[in-house]
């Protein structure tokens, strides 16, 4: 387990959280699957509220607004900012597009979300109180980050323009994908790969990934709570990893860890 307790370097993916249509569902899906607890619901803030691991934030879950009926539920991945308006600007200029302007959550810190020019929407976060994950390596935790998209050349020139992202590339078999390392960073903070071409009209998407102890037994356990599974469990070169959805049919993958990214 790492615990963490500073703001995260900006760039990194620092935050995750999920609309629900049924906050109880939700909530008890993913103790079940994932183990987590939760903090009490903030109503000044619609009832969001904090999934824990130990104790520590982890995810954030909250009801969907009566307004958004229809819009679908997926997990919204925040990248960390320590000038948001700043990096707003990058963004527009840049090609991305502004959903929602940044705007102060209490004492927590401050988030908006926009578009890249391939169509994936993201957060950003300014930590004030709140600095995103403050816990990892530890199941129930994320484990990773990434972006896949039709146009992944693209991608990555625009977070490379906003963020200052440095990349490796790691696809085999005609596969493009790459880690990418934030300034003066030492360690991968999420990957950017490109959507197989055969699947038309696939969508630009962050996704997120869970630890978990054992794949396979995830995989039961979302089963058993009434989830679904997109993708078997396989075994690629960083561990073992799956891709399942909740109750909402939001997707997302769950892993084992092996040798580190």
């Amino acid at each position: 387990m790492t615990q963490r307790n500073e703001a995260w370097p900006a760039g990194t993916p620092c935050w995750a959280d999920l609309t629900a249509s049924d906050p109880g569902r939700t909530q008890d899906f993913y103790r079940a699957v994932l183990g987590w607890e939760y903090d009490e619901p903030r109503p000044e803030h619609g009832g969001y509220r904090n999934a824990l691991v130990g104790g520590r934030p982890v995810a954030g879950l909250s009801p969907a607004a009566p307004d958004l009926t229809g819009v679908p539920h997926v997990w919204q991945v925040y990248l960390a900012s320590d000038r948001i308006d700043l990096c707003a600007e990058r963004v527009l200029a840049a090609g991305g597009t502004q959903l929602m302007e940044p705007v102060e959550v209490g004492g927590a810190g401050r988030m908006g979300v926009w578009q890249d020019p391939t169509g994936a929407s993201f957060g950003m976060w300014q930590a004030g109180e709140h600095i995103g994950f403050a816990v990892l390596d530890v199941p129930g935790s994320v484990a990773w980050c990434d972006l896949m998209t039709p146009d992944h050349h693209t991608a990555r020139d625009f977070y490379a323009h906003v963020f200052g992202y440095h990349y490796e590339d790691i696809g085999e078999d005609g596969v493009a994908y790459a880690t990418f390392t934030v300034p003066h960073g030492d360690r991968p903070a999420g990957g950017i790969g490109g959507t197989d071409p055969a699947a038309e009209n696939a969508p630009a998407v962050w996704s997120v990934c869970f630890q978990v102890d054992d794949v396979d037994a995830a995989v039961q356990r979302v089963r058993d709570a009434g989830g679904a599974v997109m993708e078997d469990p396989f075994d690629f070169a960083y561990g073992r990893l799956a891709v399942v959805a909740g109750p909402d049919r939001e997707s997302f993958a769950i892993m084992t860890p092996g040798e580190p990214m």
